[in-house]
């Protein structure tokens, strides 16, 4: 008999009594390695340790995708295939996955640790000059809702928590890419959205100097969850923030230009944001 079992069959006896007085036949609810595990009695303080919930697109095939996330440094809890459309689960959402690296969300900077990676199989760019992008299948997305829906409902993540790895790490990522549906999926809950209408009613009425207030569009930014530093001018790393900005909420232009509908988004969303601590 090995020794984790002589320490449980000893727990047990010991404790024989004490079973039989509180009329608990599950008090000893198993070991833990080799110590034995008493889970009569659960906190109701406590929460998921899962925070947040990371989109990347793998550009690779299923066949490399699959080698590259279980072979390598780098790894995802789930990747989402396309032909045919199809769930792997890679890594224990109770365990770490290397999928965010350097990163931040909301001041958060350890995402690996408090979040879920879902890679989803797809090309990304389709030229040098990222003009065009490699579509998503529409049952490979309906099949991502599904697994979104679900991860969501389990660990309660908010839907301004469901994100970009550009949003996260936008001075090196661009993945998902713009051509992701992020408004089809925010429509059904799986991820944050605007005011349409009242982007288009607000557009008129923004002075032209607003558009040149670099620290304006950096506080809104941030207020929003993007990690970008406050330095009050327009430099580079402004607006490669204010394109992964772009590709997730104003796709059809994501060059990293300040403009009125731009703006007015970020506005709207700045408006309405959590109160993240």
């Amino acid at each position: 008999m090995g020794l984790m079992n002589r320490v449980c069959n000893q727990s047990v006896n010991a404790m024989s009594g004490a079973l039989l007085l509180l009329g608990a036949a599950g008090l000893l609810a198993g070991c833990v390695g080799r110590l034995p595990v008493d889970a009569t009695y659960e906190a109701r303080a406590q929460d998921s340790r899962v925070r947040f919930i990371v989109l990347h697109y793998t550009s690779e095939n299923l066949s490399d995708s699959l080698q590259l996330l279980t072979r390598s440094k780098v790894s995802a809890h789930y990747l989402v295939a396309d032909r045919p459309p199809k769930v792997f689960r890679l890594v224990d959402e109770s365990r770490r996955a290397w999928h965010a690296g350097a990163s931040e969300w909301f001041g958060y900077k350890n995402l690996n640790a408090m979040s879920i990676g879902i890679e989803i199989v797809n090309a990304g760019p389709l030229d040098a000059m990222g003009q065009r992008w490699a579509g998503y299948d529409r049952r490979q997305i309906a099949l991502l809702a599904d697994l979104l829906r679900d991860i969501q409902s389990r660990h309660h993540v908010s839907a301004h928590n469901i994100v970009a790895h550009s949003d996260i790490a936008p001075l090196r990522k661009i993945d998902p890419g713009p051509a992701f549906p992020w408004r089809e999926l925010a429509m059904q809950g799986l991820g944050r959205w605007y005011d349409e209408t009242a982007v288009r009613r607000r557009q008129p009425g923004i002075a032209p100097g607003w558009l040149a207030q670099a620290g304006r569009w950096q506080a809104m930014l941030k207020q929003i969850g993007y990690p970008v530093a406050q330095t009050g001018v327009w430099d580079a790393q402004t607006r490669l923030v204010l394109r992964a900005f772009q590709m997730h909420y104003r796709p059809v232009d994501y060059r990293g230009t300040a403009d009125r509908e731009t703006f007015a988004i970020i506005e709207n969303l700045a408006n309405s944001a959590p109160a993240e601590p």
